[in-house]
């Protein structure tokens, strides 16, 4: 009975004098093969850029940005205005995650960038009614046709992003692309839909 206790508790030290070893070379040796690592990194930066950042205060755009004013050059207003490009248009593929959102998005791009007016639109919100109810995830499992515009086969929309699957405004920039190429007006996209019940 008592040379089965001592095996258990032989058993049980063993692990823990690894471990308290492992601790101890942890703590004894300050870094990996005996090589003295800084445990702070300091990044040397020009002294005016570097006065700046101390002097701004903790609420301006100054501190923030590492002491580099966003107001003082021609590459600050290129960066300003690509992050207002972003936020734009992250708020429409979010907006065009919606039936309206979707509508809203599409006519603007329809008007903006082709230059059709409301007549054309309405043929837009037709087909595409028709074909996907504005739903960017309607997906028709018999076909494989996908999106918005219901594009067949769906990796075509890669022309304009690879994010066709999740991005509604991708797949309404390609639908507007398709029918601009092989229709020329989504009038007459609409008119073949009709006749054909496909375009």
């Amino acid at each position: 009975m008592k040379k089965i206790e001592i095996t258990l508790s032989n058993k049980f030290v063993a692990p823990w004098i690894v471990i308290a070893s492992m601790l101890f070379l942890a703590t004894a040796q300050p870094s990996a093969y005996g090589l003295e690592f800084p445990m702070t990194t300091h990044l040397a930066l020009p002294d005016q850029i570097e006065e700046r950042a101390f002097a701004a205060a903790p609420e301006s755009t100054d501190a923030v940005y590492g002491g580099f004013s966003l107001k003082a050059s021609s590459k600050s207003t290129l960066f300003s205005s690509e992050l207002a490009l972003v936020s734009t248009m992250s708020k429409q593929v979010e907006m065009a995650r919606t039936q309206m959102g979707a509508k809203k998005v599409a006519k603007t791009i329809l008007m903006d960038e082709y230059g059709y007016g409301d007549a054309e639109y309405a043929c837009l919100n037709h087909l595409w009614m028709k074909e996907s109810h504005w739903n960017y995830k309607a997906h028709n499992y018999r076909s494989g046709a996908h999106g918005i515009a219901q594009a067949l086969p769906a990796v075509k929309m890669e022309v304009i992003a690879t994010d066709w699957r999740t991005n509604p405004v991708t797949q309404i920039r390609w639908g507007i692309r398709y029918i601009d190429i092989r229709y020329d007006t989504p009038c007459k996209a609409w008119a073949k839909w009709k006749r054909s019940h496909f375009y």
